[in-house]
């Protein structure tokens, strides 16, 4: 199975290695990263409270980041992209800007979409994406 992986659920797994907290996601997943979600969490190392926990947060992110397939914003996800935002905004449903590019490469991809645990409701709003929630 194959997983595309929101920013959610990267800073969890993030938290709970760095708490040595126990987590799961389906079986032997591959777990596809957006470049878009590798540039959020990069916002967490950039603004980290110390030069230390930076460099932790960065050598845990940088572990995660050489297991998963680091995928690029393409002009066929781009595509996506712009038909989910058209059809999204004209039922009047808003997802951050971000997030509709995360949830347009896992629909390119055609892959489910692994969110933090504490769900990211919004995901639910677009067509023909499945979500699923990790498990701490």
């Amino acid at each position: 199975m194959v997983l595309t992986i929101d920013t959610s659920a990267l800073v969890a797994i993030e938290r709970a290695i760095e708490q040595a907290r126990d987590f799961s996601y389906p079986g032997e997943a591959r777990l596809v990263l957006p470049v878009i979600v590798w540039a959020e969490a990069l916002i967490g190392v950039r603004l980290a409270d110390s030069a230390l926990r930076a460099s932790r947060r960065r050598a845990r992110l940088e572990v995660f980041r050489q297991r998963a397939s680091l995928q690029p914003f393409t002009a066929e996800i781009a595509e996506h992209y712009a038909d989910l935002f058209a059809e999204l905004s004209t039922a009047g449903q808003k997802v951050p800007q971000n997030d509709l590019a995360v949830a347009a490469t896992a629909r390119f991809l055609k892959t489910p979409l692994l969110v933090g645990p504490n769900d990211e409701a919004h995901f639910r709003k677009v067509p023909q994406l499945e979500v699923m929630t990790l498990a701490i």
